[in-house]
């Protein structure tokens, strides 16, 4: 590991930074944009930008890095990264957001494709499940050190975007100055969407449900827990709190999914998350429209009265639940290929994911719309609700089919495919890197 961070620490210094100021900028628009009082509707619009920018992203960056290289790109979306972050404190305006989010997506990911490439490039086959952990270990750490970073300042005034900026353009500096040299950049192959259903239907199928609730997670919580009047440092903790259960929770589930039939343990997550969901409802103490919960409260089976401290533990496990699903997907399809299409497969998951992720906020929002703040657990309980149905289905249909090759691998969720190869169990030969 010293070694690793002796020809890495400027390219992990640099993403730190950098995520800390991702993990502060998503979160802080959203506390924003209800302060601004942006309706739902523009809520969901602006937050789904990041993820259209980052679907146009993850097809034109590589080019991108071909044609100029690492580091002039690196420089260039860290820049207009910076820039989307003062565009949103000189134009207060829905339509404007919008835009400066497509730029943040559109620069994230070009940002993850280089740092991946980079790791990989640093890696060879006796490290490379290292550098993956402590990438994964630093993008938790980032975005937790982001939320808390809410605190520093009222989100109404200026001065956490332009910290933002400041960390934007911090995290060139590390990268810039560095001696080593920048790799050669390797394109990875996708999978059509098609074959991947193909190959797993239910796979496939719960990645794109996921989707949809990854990005209803960590674009629309800090909206929820804003719009149920918690104070900036409770909606942090809050923030902080999903976060570190994204993390935490992959081990002993994925210890679970490598031990069982990989699908039972992806319906069992949502089934519990479903009930996490009702009980969030349950404790906070606002109305869900004329739904059932409504009633039961009439009856007396719940308070009407917000209990902060089950709020937020029933929140936290929820996503302890639901933020694995991505790597218990990629884990299941890859049970039915052999590691030479590991890498292939991921990246046609990365696409079936971002398809869903671009609507989630949108659908989300008009639910919150509709039912008051508790339709955020609305919009999960309904795509969890799909994943258990089409997989009890699917298991009705094909037996489990054990592969030695693939095994669970906790991953950050904006993982590319060239970080994917990181995981040692997809075969990728990067022993010719170890001269690095």
């Amino acid at each position: 590991m010293g070694k690793i961070l002796k020809n890495s620490w400027a390219l992990f210094t640099g993403f730190a930074i950098l995520i800390t100021a991702h993990g502060l900028q998503g979160n802080l628009l959203g506390v924003r944009a209800v302060l601004e009082e942006f309706n739902y509707f523009s809520t969901g619009l602006l937050m789904s930008g990041y993820f259209v920018g980052y679907f146009v992203g993850a097809n034109l960056s590589p080019q991108l890095v071909s044609r100029v290289g690492h580091i002039r790109v690196f420089a260039a979306f860290a820049s207009m990264a910076s820039l989307s972050s003062l565009i949103h404190i000189v134009f207060v305006d829905p339509i404007v957001w919008i835009f400066a989010r497509f730029l943040t997506g559109f620069s994230m990911i070009g940002i993850f494709v280089i740092v991946e490439s980079w790791l990989n490039d640093r890696a060879n086959n006796r490290t490379r499940g290292k550098v993956l952990s402590l990438y994964m270990f630093i993008t938790f750490f980032g975005f937790a050190i982001g939320n808390l970073l809410l605190n520093i300042s009222n989100p109404i005034e200026y001065e956490p975007f332009i910290l933002i900026s400041l960390l934007f353009s911090i995290a060139l500096v590390p990268i810039l100055l560095t001696k080593k040299k920048p790799p050669k950049f390797k394109k990875t192959t996708t999978m059509k969407v098609k074959e991947l259903f193909k190959i797993s239907p239910f796979g496939s199928f719960s990645m794109f449900c996921s989707g949809f609730l990854f990005s209803a997670i960590f674009t629309l919580s800090a909206v929820y827990a804003t719009i149920m009047n918690l104070s900036i440092f409770e909606v942090s903790i809050l923030l902080v709190l999903i976060t570190l259960a994204g993390a935490f929770f992959q081990w002993p589930i994925g210890y679970l999914s490598d031990k069982n039939d990989r699908r039972i343990i992806i319906i069992l997550c949502a089934i519990l998350a479903v009930i996490f969901c009702f009980l969030s409802i349950a404790f906070s103490g606002a109305s869900f429209a004329n739904l059932f919960i409504e009633n039961m409260v009439k009856f007396n089976y719940f308070s009407t009265t917000m209990d902060k401290g089950k709020l937020f533990i029933f929140i936290t496990l929820m996503s302890g639940m639901i933020l694995p699903l991505f790597s218990l997907n990629l884990a299941l399809v890859n049970d039915y290929i052999s590691k030479e299409k590991f890498v292939a497969a991921g990246a046609g998951l990365n696409v079936i994911f971002g398809l869903g992720a671009m609507a989630g906020p949108i659908i989300c929002s008009a639910l919150m719309y509709k039912f008051g703040p508790n339709g955020f657990f609305l919009h999960l309980i309904i795509f969890l609700f799909l994943i258990i149905v089409f997989g009890i289905y699917r298991m009705t249909k094909r037996t489990y089919k054990d592969n030695p090759d693939s095994t669970f691998t906790p991953l950050p969720r904006d993982i590319t495919p060239l970080g994917i190869e990181l995981d040692p169990t997809t075969g990728a030969d990067l022993s010719n890197t170890d001269k690095k």
